[in-house]
């Protein structure tokens, strides 16, 4: 499969970044045709510019500045996502990867009602996200309903790629983890990767 690897944190000697690295060589070892972004690395800019937004409704929307990782995304059959939950949401880089590259007439068009929108990434088959907490799995799960399991799963990809199967691999309580922990953790994306793609 041509699998899309996104990697959101500052920090290059980061538990995410060790986390992607296993990911990217399960992919690799399986065969599959990898593209891998840092968007710290790259220097994504995650803010929405003001031409990007005025073309939101207009027949074509203003993708210049972002149109390598708008070919990266349509040309993935599968999205594997390396970021850390902070405040319980994206990091504002992520975030704004949503906002600018998963936009109208790539990822979705609007109705012309304004009714539902309609989804664009047919060639989208698997999404992975994989993602680190500070807190422990009973507050993200029993207290706030896993918020970005949620928006991942029902607002991005019920919207633009309906038919693309989502797993989620959390790692809670990231702070404190020992190596051992880490080393099981690793081995979980390298089984969900070897089994699911």
């Amino acid at each position: 499969m041509k699998c899309l690897v996104v990697i959101a944190h500052p920090l290059p000697d980061s538990l995410c970044h060790c986390l992607a690295r296993a990911a990217i060589q399960t992919l690799v070892d399986s065969g599959h045709d990898v593209i891998s972004t840092d968007l710290y690395l790259d220097k994504f800019s995650p803010s929405l510019t003001e031409s990007e937004r005025r073309s939101y409704y207009s027949p074509s929307f203003h993708a210049d500045s972002v149109k390598e990782e708008i070919s990266q995304l349509l040309s993935a059959e599968a999205i594997i996502l390396v970021f850390p939950t902070w405040w319980f949401g994206f990091p504002a880089i992520l975030k704004g990867w949503f906002d600018r590259v998963w936009a109208p007439g790539v990822a979705y068009d609007h109705a012309s009602d304004l009714g539902p929108i309609q989804p664009r990434l047919r060639n989208l088959q698997r999404m992975l996200a994989i993602t680190t907490l500070g807190s422990p799995w009973w507050v993200d799960r029993l207290m706030l309903w896993q918020p970005v399991k949620r928006i991942l799963r029902i607002a991005l990809l019920g919207a633009c790629a309906r038919r693309c199967r989502f797993k989620m691999l959390s790692l809670y309580k990231a702070e404190s983890l020992t190596n051992e922990e880490v080393e099981r953790f690793s081995s979980r994306i390298k089984n969900v990767l070897s089994r699911w793609l």
